[in-house]
């Protein structure tokens, strides 16, 4: 079967945005062990480390409790509570520290009233939404024909690309947050400063891989689209 440049190049989007979503997870998983290998030198488990913080920022009302799950920790909003796996709550490493303390990034976010987790926030019932109705539409616009099941596409992955783009810049404040306060509050010691930030940044470079990722995947079924006929 001969295929025509085209398809060709959608195949070869499609690689690239799998691979750069691979190797984002593979840099997370091995800086996240390698900060699991360090223990923190000032002795504090993250809970401890997230207690510390939230106190000091007149968040008292903030709870710290663990979840399920392994790297599932996040900041719940709406209930004001911080969520940490259990590697996270109970771990003294460098890693338990970096992750706790972004987790608390998003809790002085929302204490600040920060305007891309407003907007954010806003945006997840919306999206939620679309996406279910979506889901729908595509089911039945494959009796349709190519174009319906395209259009809808394309329709779905715009949102999420929107969603990832008011995403990103929330991510990164809360790293941001979260590396001061480590060393307003001295949560490690000053030698584990650049282990802390590395785990971060591999992070945050997850959403930055899946916001190119969804760029890739929208550029392929623009290219389907044209060359539908």
């Amino acid at each position: 079967m001969i295929y025509g440049l085209e398809t060709i190049f959608t195949l070869f989007l499609a690689l690239i945005a799998f691979v750069i979503v691979i190797a984002a997870q593979v840099y997370l998983s091995s800086t996240y062990k390698k900060g699991k290998e360090v223990r923190n030198s000032v002795g504090l488990s993250g809970c401890e480390v997230a207690r510390k913080i939230l106190d000091s920022n007149g968040l008292t009302d903030v709870y710290v409790v663990q979840t399920e799950g392994t790297l599932s920790d996040h900041y719940d909003p709406k209930r004001k509570v911080i969520r940490l796996s259990k590697d996270i709550f109970h771990g003294t490493t460098v890693a338990a520290a970096a992750v706790a303390a972004h987790e608390c990034g998003h809790a002085i976010q929302d204490k600040d009233n920060y305007t891309f987790m407003r907007i954010r926030g806003a945006l997840v019932p919306f999206v939620n939404l679309i996406t279910y109705i979506g889901y729908i539409a595509l089911i039945i616009s494959l009796f349709a024909g190519i174009t319906g099941y395209l259009t809808i596409s394309i329709g779905l992955i715009i949102v999420a690309l929107v969603f990832q783009f008011i995403t990103l810049p929330v991510e990164f404040d809360a790293s941001r947050r979260a590396l001061n306060e480590i060393e307003r509050l001295s949560l490690v010691a000053p030698n584990e400063h650049e282990l802390s930030k590395t785990v971060l940044r591999a992070a945050a470079l997850t959403y930055v891989a899946s916001l190119i990722s969804t760029i890739l995947d929208l550029l392929r079924l623009v290219i389907m689209f044209n060359d539908r006929d």
